[in-house]
């Protein structure tokens, strides 16, 4: 048993990436930095989101009338797609050629 603990003794058992015994990842030079170009991103974004540009009170219900006016071209825009009203007096109008009883 001691020969073997010895032999195979570098051995991950299983799948090496995942699990309780698993293969360490080394952390390389390339990944530090982007990691710290993602960390300074993202202080930044912390940083512009802090200082609003609008109040709560001034951006409550700011972009109600061009929402309104998106919504109506959008409507439109399908009205113009739909086919006219077809009524059922001109599809059966060429059956009136020859009304005897008029």
């Amino acid at each position: 048993m001691l020969l073997t603990a010895v032999l195979r003794r570098g051995r991950i058992p299983g799948r090496q990436w995942i699990g309780k015994h698993r293969r360490p990842r080394y952390v390389s030079e390339q990944a530090k930095q982007n990691m710290i170009r993602r960390l300074e991103i993202e202080a930044e974004n912390q940083y512009w989101l802090s200082m609003p540009y609008m109040s709560a009170e001034q951006e409550y219900g700011h972009a109600a009338e061009r929402r309104a006016r998106a919504f109506e071209a959008i409507k439109a825009a399908r009205a113009a797609k739909f086919p006219p009203h077809r009524f059922a007096a001109d599809q059966l109008d060429h059956l009136n050629v020859t009304r005897k009883w008029s």
